[in-house]
């Protein structure tokens, strides 16, 4: 373990093998981190910060902020987890639960780059892609595998379904189906075909989630609805991933991402 002369880290802090702290990072007591972080130079880790193992993180980040949120009581205990493998680069700031007990939790396998933002209480799946200067509201639900472009911005509460890209500086105040590629202000934009072959999906599985998306978005029409239907019929959803998708449609307070001009 190496802990430079000059970081700052309480004894009640918890560290695991391997790890290394640069000059004048802040370590608060009730951190915990796995085996082999780095955590690089002026990082400070809040209370309640608690890190799998591999992790990185990057100057001037700070994680385990108190929420954004107006009359929030800063003696409630709750805290930051993240997976396992997590990259964070230069400057971004992930803020623990409003909620005591409760955690704004970050899977495995994410790689956050710099000045990406993820306020309380979000949940990110495995192997999210956030590029520079993205900004998370708070509650926002995103899936695995999920890629979202430089300077997009996602609404509080709203869910961003697994293998989802949003392109550059989109902004979504809707909820964003699983696979779908999103861009401008809440429009989807057919599949996200590339990612989907370069995760290895299966070709029948890729069809089948072709056919859910045509049978929800091609007219236009009440989509929650159109999307039960599918699901009755029992013609479409045959794979996991189809099901995942028709029943994406079942839940969700914001509504969702429509296509321009309403062609499926």
């Amino acid at each position: 373990m190496k802990i430079h002369s000059t970081a700052v880290v309480d004894e009640g802090a918890v560290l695991g093998t391997g790890c290394s702290v640069g000059p004048y990072a802040i370590i608060e007591g009730g951190v915990q981190l796995g085996e082999g972080c780095e955590i690089a130079s002026h990082v400070v880790l809040r209370r309640g910060t608690r890190l799998g193992d591999g992790v990185r993180v990057d100057s001037f980040s700070v994680l385990g902020g108190e929420p954004q949120s107006i009359g929030f009581d800063p003696s409630i205990e709750s805290g930051v987890h993240v997976g396992d493998r997590v990259v964070f680069r230069e400057g971004c700031t992930v803020h623990r639960s409003m909620y005591a007990g409760k955690a704004t939790t970050i899977g495995s396998d994410c790689f956050l780059m710099a000045q990406a933002h993820v306020a309380h209480d979000c949940e990110l799946g495995d192997a999210v892609i956030a590029a520079n200067a993205v900004l998370l509201a708070g509650h926002v639900q995103v899936g695995e595998r999920c890629f979202l472009g430089g300077g997009s911005g996602v609404h509080q509460f709203c869910r961003i379904g697994a293998y989802a890209i949003l392109a550059g500086h989109a902004l979504m105040t809707v909820d964003v189906p699983p696979a779908c590629m999103a861009a401008g202000r809440n429009a989807v934009h057919g599949l996200n075909l590339v990612g989907l072959r370069r995760a290895k999906i299966d070709p029948e599985v890729i069809q089948d989630v072709k056919a859910c998306y045509h049978a929800v978005y091609k007219g236009g029409g009440n989509y929650k609805a159109k999307a039960k239907a599918a699901l009755e019929e029992g013609s479409l959803g045959l794979s996991p991933m189809g099901q995942a998708f028709l029943g994406f449609f079942e839940m969700g307070k914001r509504g969702f991402a429509s296509p321009q001009n309403n062609e499926g």
